[in-house]
């Protein structure tokens, strides 16, 4: 099978490795595709902390596909399977996941793209941020997940806000259920005079902290949606004290809770309460994995998401 593997210099390359066999519980996915996380970016950019060369297909997590083969043990899936859900080395052909970390994908989504493991942290930062109607809420970040959870508020009868640098993203935030889409840089200046009982931070950048911490109101509720992984961030403990706020740190790590948020964006897809198709907005080869990074790093006009067809 052919994987990428991430060298830390803003490239790859492609290497071929054979297949390897499940261990008890485990299955091989043939893959379809994987998307392509911001989280990732600082990896395949380089950062002094991460180990290089990755692994072969690392840090890939977002991946859907068949199953081909079965280790022992397993329960509920079988040869063929279409599925979802975690895996960790899958920008490749192939990959090896757990069995009890996978969702069964119904053949309604046949042909589409299906990043679970995406949708699931918008689904499960829906779940944790509280999200009612009637409930004024600002998004800061109108990446994936912004606009997954644009929507999904929206649908909710939440009254959406959406900020974000990007005057195209803003317009689609308009066109996603938000009632008001403003440049994040007039929350930093000071310029809003507006403050939210719920904002969540998609950003994962201190600009966006900021601005979150600026656009809350008093009493109010700040949920961290945003992957910090830069070191150290700061934060305005006086606004925070004073403001009185709740802080959410809305990322997971139990698998469960993985595998409910998938289910819970197909039944968002079901009910129209999500349509995610349009946010693919790049589809490209394994061996271009190069070019969906540096599309994540520019954010042209056009692009939300990149996923790799495989």
């Amino acid at each position: 099978m052919k994987a990428a593997v991430l060298t830390g210099d803003g490239a790859s390359t492609l290497e071929d490795l054979p297949e390897t066999s499940p261990g008890p519980g485990g299955v091989v996915l043939r893959l379809e595709g994987c998307g392509v996380c911001a989280s990732n970016l600082p990896v395949w950019q380089g950062r002094s902390w991460f180990q290089y060369p990755q692994q072969a297909g690392a840090p890939g997590h977002e991946p859907w596909g068949r199953i081909i083969e079965c280790g022992d043990g397993v329960k509920g899936l079988e040869v063929g399977t279409r599925v979802t859900g975690l895996s960790y080395r899958a920008y490749a052909e192939c990959d090896i996941a757990r069995a009890d970390q996978l969702v069964p994908l119904p053949a309604r989504f046949d042909g589409r793209p299906f990043p679970g493991e995406a949708l699931a942290c918008a689904m499960n930062v829906f779940d944790r941020a509280g999200i009612k109607r009637g409930l004024r809420t600002a998004i800061v970040g109108a990446g994936f997940i912004g606009s997954v959870l644009i929507q999904t508020a929206a649908a909710a009868g939440a009254a959406v806000t959406a900020f974000s640098r990007r005057q195209w993203s803003l317009d689609q935030a308009l066109d996603q259920g938000a009632v008001e889409a403003k440049p994040i840089g007039d929350a930093l200046a000071g310029k809003e005079n507006q403050s939210w009982p719920c904002v969540i931070e998609c950003s994962g950048t201190q600009a966006g902290l900021d601005a979150a911490t600026q656009l809350v109101g008093v009493r109010g509720r700040l949920v961290v949606a945003g992957y910090h992984q830069e070191g150290p961030c700061t934060v305005d403990m006086q606004q925070w004290n004073w403001k009185g706020i709740d802080v959410i740190n809305a990322h997971e790590r139990d698998p469960a809770r993985y595998t409910n948020g998938i289910r819970a964006a197909m039944d968002a897809i079901d009910h129209k309460r999500l349509d995610p198709w349009p946010l693919f907005t790049h589809s490209l080869p394994l061996q271009d994995i190069d070019r969906a990074f540096r599309l994540m790093q520019e954010r042209p006009e056009g692009f939300t998401k990149a996923t790799l067809c495989l």
